[in-house]
């Protein structure tokens, strides 16, 4: 069976209106009209904010660290495929290339974005799934790195500043000094902005 595959893109991450402390991601079908809101927690999210606004932490992340490592084995992130969502729970594959051989692996979906941000790889997700899950909404796809939209960049701004605020908070309670003061910096860069 061939299921007709729609290609997505990170168009939003903002708090949920639904879950205290998590967020929602929000996959916009490129060239459509269709929305996937996708509920990921706080530190997924962080991760993503800090791919899309292309920030460099002093030291590599996860996701940053599993790239590295396929990059430096030669293994190339073709893509990933939403290919399934049961109760608000999405399960995604990797498809990796390496030599000759093409690998699926399973993911969750919030780490599969977070390294097809990082990766330059394409998302993808079942026609179906992206039909019966979807939000309709009047416009196109926005791209979520475009300033096209003037509120796009101070809502993505705001959003990181919040979530920043949160892992300082937390770096602190867990006293790692370093990664306090770097988040530290990082927050004032973004309230100078």
């Amino acid at each position: 069976m061939n299921k007709k595959k729609i290609e997505l893109q990170v168009q939003n991450i903002s708090n949920s209106q639904e879950q205290a402390g998590a967020y929602a991601m929000v996959l916009g079908e490129v060239g459509g009209d269709r929305q996937l809101p996708v509920i990921i927690g706080a530190s997924e999210a962080q991760a993503m904010l800090i791919e899309l606004k292309k920030i460099l932490p002093p030291r590599p992340m996860t996701h940053n660290l599993f790239a590295s490592v396929l990059e430096t084995l030669g293994v190339k992130l073709l893509r990933i495929l939403i290919y399934k969502a049961e109760n608000g729970i999405f399960c995604s594959y990797l498809y990796l290339k390496a030599e000759e051989t093409i690998l699926r692996v399973d993911a969750r979906t919030s780490d599969a974005v977070t390294l097809a941000l990082r990766m330059n790889a394409p998302i993808f997700i079942y026609e179906d799934i992206l039909e019966a899950e979807s939000l309709k909404t009047g416009g196109q796809a926005a791209d979520p790195t475009a300033s096209s939209h003037p509120d796009k960049e101070k809502f993505l701004q705001e959003d990181s500043l919040e979530m920043l605020k949160e892992a300082l908070q937390k770096a602190i309670e867990d006293e790692n000094y370093e990664r306090a003061a770097f988040l530290r910096d990082q927050i004032r860069n973004l309230e100078k902005e």
